[in-house]
């Protein structure tokens, strides 16, 4: 005979969890007196890892306990996300992904890991445009005319990007889909050594995270010619929207906090309330709109959906392109 599962029985249990006293610690109830840790499944400094400390930050200080940000990277984020995803479901350990998330999966052979089945969402902690960024001698002024020379020039032009699948890549696949052209990508392990080849002249454009780009655009060492979202940046505003050109094209880099599967709903619902919050501060907002980062502290459901939206999305994408990671 199978249990009747009683979900207000659960939900009251994962309460518990959050009242309950710490074992060994006292009477202080989660997170107190815990040290947390917070994994980033890519190298320091990268915008994944600056929007973790910022986070870990302001939660640390809210909660009046330690999270440590912990830097695992490899394989795509691969490693890092494994990690969590055999971690204990306590709420001591999370980590934050960017696409990866939703496109491993179809890059390579076989993940360690179920995406959907192994983590659970709590909420997307911001979204950054990219901008397209060209050197100083490419044969175009504005996106209708590097258009126009790549249908004339097939395969001439080349583009960087920070890895295969990342969102500086997919960006390329999506543009020659859209507007019929071919391009060659060149992937390297970052954009930074992608940037000096673009202005040294070795390849032609990157798809390029804002911060990264817009100071050597503003320098005049590079030149820009539309951001990646469907509406303007308020950090790039000059810039219009690729999609005026390209209709349907549409790319964001987003970085999202997920758990172990089966961790309590009570402390995914209190670390995507206090996320939500602490992303909203004056002070952590001004360090956003320095990377561009436009804060969002969605509800987990909302982020769940999202990925679903992101997997089907890129998976045909990365199908029908033939993409994959060796």
């Amino acid at each position: 005979m199978t249990a009747r599962i009683d979900r207000r029985s659960i939900l009251a249990g994962a309460g518990a969890l959050l009242a309950a006293p710490t074992a060994g610690l006292g009477q202080q109830p989660w997170p107190q007196g815990r040290v947390l840790k917070l994994v980033v499944p890519f190298p320091p400094a990268g915008a994944t890892d600056v929007l973790a400390r910022l986070v870990a930050d302001k939660l640390g200080r809210t909660w009046g306990t330690n999270i440590v940000v912990e830097n695992r990277p490899g394989a795509g984020g691969n490693i890092g996300t494994d990690a969590v995803a055999k971690a204990e479901p306590t709420g001591d350990t999370f980590l934050i992904v960017s696409v990866g998330m939703a496109t491993n999966q179809y890059l390579y052979q076989k993940l360690t890991y179920d995406p959907a089945r192994d983590l659970a969402p709590i909420t997307m902690v911001a979204m950054v445009p990219n901008l397209l960024v060209v050197n100083k001698t490419v044969p175009a002024n504005n996106v209708a005319e590097l258009i126009a020379y790549a249908k004339a020039n097939p395969g001439k032009l080349t583009y960087g990007s920070s890895g295969i699948g990342t969102s500086v890549h997919l960006c390329g696949e999506l543009f020659q889909k859209l507007t019929g052209t071919t391009m060659v990508h060149v992937p390297y392990r970052g954009t930074a050594q992608a940037t000096q080849d673009l202005i040294g002249g070795r390849i032609d454009l990157i798809f390029d995270n804002i911060p990264q780009a817009l100071p050597h655009v503003r320098a005049g060492s590079i030149r820009g010619f539309g951001i990646t979202t469907a509406k303007r940046s308020p950090t790039a505003p000059e810039f219009a929207p690729i999609a005026d050109t390209v209709p349907g094209f549409d790319v964001s880099s987003w970085f999202a906090l997920f758990a172990p599967a089966k961790t309590p709903p009570a402390v995914i619902a209190k670390i995507q309330a206090d996320t939500k919050a602490g992303i909203a501060d004056p002070a952590v907002r001004a360090k956003m709109d320095a990377l561009a980062a436009e804060p969002v502290g969605n509800s987990p459901d909302e982020l769940g959906a999202f990925l679903q939206a992101e997997m089907k999305r890129w998976g045909d994408l990365i199908k029908e392109v033939g993409l994959k990671v060796e």
